[in-house]
């Protein structure tokens, strides 16, 4: 590993500061957990560090989900404030989720990840599409969720953001949507979904290079210590600030402002699939 001069750490410091302030507004406001901000971010800085090449994914990811722990506990506990949260199908739905991201954990490093970027692109995109052309109900929808629905849709998200380091908000808000969910509760629930993936994803990571004894430079496993204690205070603080305003946004603009939201994700993805 290269020694960094004092002006290049205070730059990458610089660099987390300003990246965890949209990451953690946008996981309050969405309830994302920001993985899909900081990943890349996290990816870049270890990279310029001089960290093992083999494993810079890895550490991005396994400290992203870290990150998003605490993140999302302050959004989850700001939309619970208002009534926003379904706890009933965090736990109904979430054990699938849970199970997707252990083998989702599990297969991370044998994953290729080209073809997995371009099926998360195609489904953030028809998720996209299906959020912006939604007619909108002014009454209340009955909420139906079968069995075998929270099975397929719970182990699919878990295991599509165990190797990207996201909090699952991107495929749970259009999935609870369609199942008859309000917008608002939709992101408050998948805020709630999110804690648990990050929580799997995280020890999952940090047993996974422990194991592969990757020893990299302060770090436990695939988990950065002072990434995440730079990025934490900040992207819990916002998210409290992002979810609240979550709740000031008519519904129905909330519905369009999380599709044009998901149909820049999947760009960017698209960008970085071709870019491979």
């Amino acid at each position: 590993m290269d020694i960094l001069s004092q002006s290049e750490i205070l730059y990458l410091i610089f660099i987390m500061i300003i990246t965890a302030i949209p990451a953690g507004f946008a996981a309050g406001l969405f309830g994302i957990g920001g993985g899909l901000i900081t990943v890349p971010i996290l990816f870049y800085i270890f990279s310029a560090s001089g960290i093992e090449p083999s494993y810079l994914m890895h550490l991005a990811v396994g400290t992203s989900f870290g990150i998003i722990i605490p993140t999302s506990i302050v959004s989850v506990m700001t939309h619970h404030q208002h009534k926003a949260v379904d706890f009933k199908i965090v736990r109904g739905y979430g054990i699938f989720v849970a199970i997707g991201v252990i083998l989702g954990t599990i297969l991370a490093a044998s994953l290729k990840t080209k073809p997995l970027i371009l099926f998360f692109t195609i489904v953030v995109y028809i998720l996209a599409f299906y959020l912006l052309f939604l007619k909108e109900k002014e009454e209340n929808l009955d909420v139906n969720m079968s069995l075998s629905a929270r099975i397929i849709a719970g182990i699919v998200s878990g295991f599509v953001s165990a190797p990207m380091g996201i909090g699952g908000a991107v495929m749970n808000v259009p999935i609870l949507k369609f199942f008859g969910y309000p917008i608002n509760k939709a992101i408050g629930s998948a805020a709630a979904i999110g804690f648990i993936i990050a929580l799997f994803g995280a020890v999952g990571f940090l047993i996974s290079g422990s194991y592969l004894n990757a020893k990299l430079p302060l770090s436990i496993g695939f988990f950065n210590i002072p990434a995440f204690l730079i990025f934490f205070p900040i992207t819990a603080f916002m998210a409290r600030l992002g979810a609240k305003a979550s709740h000031r946004i008519n519904k129905k603009r909330m519905t369009k402002y999380f599709g044009l939201f998901l149909v820049v994700i999947g760009t960017r993805f698209l960008y970085e699939y071709f870019s491979l």
